[in-house]
């Protein structure tokens, strides 16, 4: 079988991802010094690349599986086949403005920056959104219709209006305003390098964390599908893992049916004997949550608990509903 051609992203993204990869199983080497790096799995072929170049590359077939920002997804349209949100990476794409306005919405902005015979000025890495959001926009829709936005690359211009003009961002977003943008459409974290800057945010965008895509017409090859399937399971496991503890605990039998009926199970939990004929060991697997609330109901019943927080918890049966679902056996 040719070997799954997986992308994984540099930049921000980058420690997360290979952490993710070492929880799930895997050894990555010489992260560091190429873009090529070495896994321990002789069937998987990993390269490094930006996370705004991963949906397209996963979408035309260049590479089978990948890991990018739902974001990057979003602007760039891609065609691919979301396999799990791998719930690091979280960020908000947000608009921020100058502290010293006034306005309370861009919608505001715009409105105050036309009245005075302005145009509008975004700058942001995210084109597409911004002239989508935008546009979407009461203010907008009600000066100028369905009229596209102005978008301004060094490359090319595209839209129809001048009246509000995106300008293309190759970064330190947040130092383009006031003299170079009215207000800039950018991801933040925790706002903190926004409020460093002197801006303020008033809206958000949309909000995006890393996940797991792969190429739909790959999911159609029975080797390859099998292969990104396998890092689905692990990759999966990991989140699944984080969510969840593992439990021991003992409880004399004639306890047992009150303590089952309140310990909701990842399936059905373990029931083993012990020495001791009047009692028995219970194992099971909780959502972390859902052991602090049933602690107190645990505590009066059973004699002693033993936690452990799984590196993974590996769901096999959703895992195998999804992939059929997703590319259904050829009859």
């Amino acid at each position: 079988m040719k070997k799954v051609k997986f992308a994984i992203p540099a930049g921000s993204l980058s420690r997360a991802t290979f952490n993710i990869l070492r929880r799930a199983g895997y050894n990555v080497s010489s992260q560091e010094r190429t873009y090529r790096p070495t896994i321990n799995d002789p069937k998987i072929e990993l390269k490094i690349l930006r996370p705004q170049e991963i949906p397209v590359f996963v979408s035309e077939g260049l590479q089978d599986v990948g890991i990018t920002g739902q974001d990057w997804i979003k602007e760039t349209g891609a065609n691919v086949e979301i396999l799990q949100n791998l719930e690091y990476g979280k960020i908000k794409l947000i608009v921020a403005i100058p502290k010293n306005s006034n306005a309370t919405s861009i919608s505001d902005l715009m409105e105050d920056l036309w009245s005075k015979g302005k145009n509008f000025r975004v700058s942001t890495e995210y084109l597409n959104i911004a002239a989508e959001y935008i546009q979407n926009t009461l203010a907008y829709k009600k000066r100028f219709g369905k009229v596209a936005p102005l978008m301004v690359t060094p490359w090319w211009k595209r839209g129809e209006n001048p009246r509000v003009k995106i300008f293309l961002s190759f970064g330190a977003t947040e130092a383009k305003p006031p003299e170079n943008s009215d207000c800039i459409i950018d991801v933040t974290e925790t706002g903190s390098t926004i409020d460093a800057n002197n801006l303020k945010i008033i809206e958000t965008v949309l909000e995006s964390s890393a996940v797991l895509i792969a190429n739909k017409l790959a999911l159609q090859d029975e080797g390859i599908k099998e292969k990104i399937y396998d890092i689905l399971t692990l990759l999966k496991g990991v989140v699944d893992g984080s969510k969840r503890i593992h439990i021991f605990v003992n409880v004399k039998k004639t306890n047992l049916q009150k303590l089952l009926k309140g310990i909701p199970a990842l399936k059905n939990p373990t029931v083993a004997p012990l020495a001791d004929k009047s009692w028995v060991s219970v194992n099971t697997i909780l959502e972390k949550d859902c052991f602090i609330r049933l602690l107190p109901t645990i505590r009066k019943l059973a004699q002693g608990i033993v936690v452990y927080e799984p590196r993974q918890v590996l769901a096999l049966d959703e895992v195998t509903r999804r992939e059929g679902k997703v590319c259904p056996a050829k009859s």
